[in-house]
């Protein structure tokens, strides 16, 4: 079996580091649950698209009247969640339909819905936070039309991010729990050690070859996407 090479993030060869992570979903995530963590994977790149967005509207902000500490902070945001993110909860809900971990499941409904409380925060727009939301924006109307209206932009896309991380949290939630899902299985992952280093869907298959009851499913035994409302 070809060894597996980490592809993400995907630098360019003159940067002298190298990618951190392997993700594939066709090879790794189970052919049912492709589209829906794909999807999670595409609101993760949105989110961090909105905190670029923001960055220049907090700009625009702080040069028509604003402060500078919004400014400082959208790029601080922007340098400090977009890595955490993918990791915090991007990467554990991928290991969780990957492995059918019910301690990766906990860690992302646990950090997810963080996540959503600090997006939609964000979507609020409290001053001196660091995020053009709708408070911040339609408050600056009247001290300057033009950077308020570059500030709408990270208003909307924020709001829109916060839906669909809602929106991803019940889903994912019903596939877990219709899948017989429970937080006791999250703790006998925790004490058996298993939540380090579950076995790959490859080494699950090999120990069905082998005649071996395997220690893990072989793949998570989820209801298929196009039977839920």
């Amino acid at each position: 079996m070809a060894e597996k090479v980490n592809n993400f993030p995907p630098l360019p060869k003159f940067i002298p580091l190298k990618p951190c992570f392997y993700q594939n979903f066709t090879d790794e995530i189970p052919i049912d649950h492709q589209n829906l963590v794909q999807r999670i994977y595409r609101l993760w790149m949105f989110y961090c698209i909105t905190l670029g967005v923001n960055l220049v509207a907090c700009l625009a902000w702080w040069i028509g009247g604003g402060y500078g500490v919004n400014f400082g902070l959208a790029l601080l945001w922007l340098l400090l969640f977009s890595p955490c993110s993918y990791v915090c909860w991007f990467r554990p809900v991928y290991k969780a339909f990957r492995s059918d971990s019910s301690f990766n499941f906990m860690v992302f409904f646990f950090i997810f819905s963080a996540q959503f409380v600090l997006a939609a925060i964000q979507a609020i727009g409290i001053s001196n936070w660091g995020a053009c939301g709708w408070l911040a924006a339609v408050t600056f109307f009247s001290t300057n039309v033009g950077a308020a209206v570059i500030m709408l932009l990270p208003a909307i896309m924020f709001t829109l991010s916060a839906l669909a991380m809602f929106v991803c949290l019940l889903r994912v939630h019903r596939l877990y729990r219709g899948g017989g899902g429970s937080f006791q299985k999250a703790q006998d992952e925790w004490q058996s050690g298993l939540w380090r280093n579950p076995p790959t869907r490859e080494a699950q298959f090999s120990n069905f070859s082998r005649s071996s009851l395997p220690e893990y499913p072989t793949v998570p035994n989820y209801p298929g996407g196009n039977r839920w409302p």
